[in-house]
């Protein structure tokens, strides 16, 4: 099962359970523990993970945090634990204590459903008082889960997360500032506005009249946004079907052999993950609005403009081996197995050249 999966049938085992768990223990059990072993680590191995970890301060002894993991014997992560039902902003300070003398860069505190991840940005070795990183498990989306992987025990590299965490840090609290603006336009804010708009001195009445227009304004313009936005989508969704109709018969002689119409066919996770991996990966080369992709029951194909005729790779993974296959500069197929999903990566210039029979692109294009 891959990672993804892995995650969502964790989240989806966390809403269906949180009611019968009654205790703090019961939720390390039932919740942590498994979210432990999801990203790789022996929580049976007292060498990589340890329950009850000592974290005496000073004089103060018998402090301890829920879980330590450990790397090369050494601290990576400590996880402080409550109860699915508690808030955990009342127990950040505790977090922080223990966080002071276990010489570790990273911090967890979770009730099982959200996870905070702490770190040590704003001074060495003391842990900030706000988390760079949240997401609720019951909840997460591929960008999330991308995120996560960085925890990983075979992935695990402390400077790429910390530079991860100052850019999440940031736009965390960016994003908050924006939404606060948005709902409730502060008086700087709207008087950004209004001197570039009121002709003379911006006076309390002028920025009496202006906040609600600003606000208004804000409001219509996001509303504006996800309606071009939606427009757009149905506009494309409109053209693709059209296509389909006029290439039919070319799809029928291209793609071989013909399979029967089947309901049955899905376009799982595991499929969408590996479409946007070979997008991020062909975007460099070509506007990413041209990749498109078709499933049928064996392999997703993957193709440029929506062309049968432009099929730049298949991903073969509803079977218990994995496979992405491609077509060289000979015009034969290659087909190779693979671990995982990240292993796509590894043939990048594979995919990139046969994509390149189809587009002849100079310069890398920026999107």
């Amino acid at each position: 099962m891959d990672f993804i999966d892995v995650i969502k049938a964790l989240g989806e085992k966390v809403s269906r359970m949180k009611d019968t768990i009654q205790t703090e223990e019961a939720t390390k059990n039932a919740f942590v523990m498994p979210f432990i072993a999801a990203l790789g680590y022996d929580v049976f191995n007292p060498l990589e993970v340890i329950p009850e970890f000592v974290a005496d301060l000073g004089i103060k002894k018998g402090e301890k945090v829920d879980y330590c993991i450990q790397k090369n014997g050494k601290p990576i992560i400590i996880i402080e634990c409550k109860h699915w039902k508690e808030e955990l902003n009342v127990h950040n300070s505790q977090l922080h204590r223990y966080f002071h003398v276990c010489s570790t860069r990273f911090g967890i505190l979770t009730n099982g459903i959200i996870y905070r991840f702490y770190t040590d940005l704003e001074e060495a070795n003391k842990m900030d008082n706000r988390p760079f990183w949240e997401f609720n498990i019951t909840d997460m989306n591929e960008a999330a889960v991308h995120e996560l992987k960085k925890y990983q025990k075979n992935a695990f590299d402390v400077d790429q997360i910390v530079n991860a965490a100052t850019e999440l840090k940031y736009t965390r609290e960016i994003k908050k500032i924006v939404g606060a603006e948005f709902s409730n336009p502060t008086e700087p804010f709207v008087r950004y506005f209004a001197k570039q708009i009121h002709t003379g001195m911006v006076t309390s009445k002028v920025m009496e009249q202006f906040t609600p227009m600003v606000k208004k304004s804000l409001q219509q313009y996001v509303s504006e946004l996800i309606s071009d936005r939606l427009k757009s989508a149905l506009s494309n969704e409109a053209n693709s079907a059209k296509e389909d109709q006029e290439q039919k018969a070319d799809q029928t002689q291209a793609v071989a052999p013909s399979l029967p119409e089947d309901n049955s066919i899905e376009f799982t996770e595991l499929e969408k993950e590996g479409f946007f991996i070979v997008k991020s990966i062909l975007r460099t080369k070509v506007d990413s609005n041209r990749l498109y992709y078709r499933d049928t029951q064996r392999y997703l194909n993957i193709l440029l403009d929506d062309n049968i005729r432009k099929t730049i790779c298949r991903l073969h993974l509803n079977a218990a081996k994995k496979y992405i296959s491609w077509t060289d500069n000979t015009g034969k197929e290659a087909k190779v197995e693979i671990g995982s999903l990240d292993n796509i990566y590894d043939y990048s210039e594979q995919l990139i050249n046969s994509m390149m029979r189809f587009e002849k692109v100079s310069e890398p294009q920026t999107v």
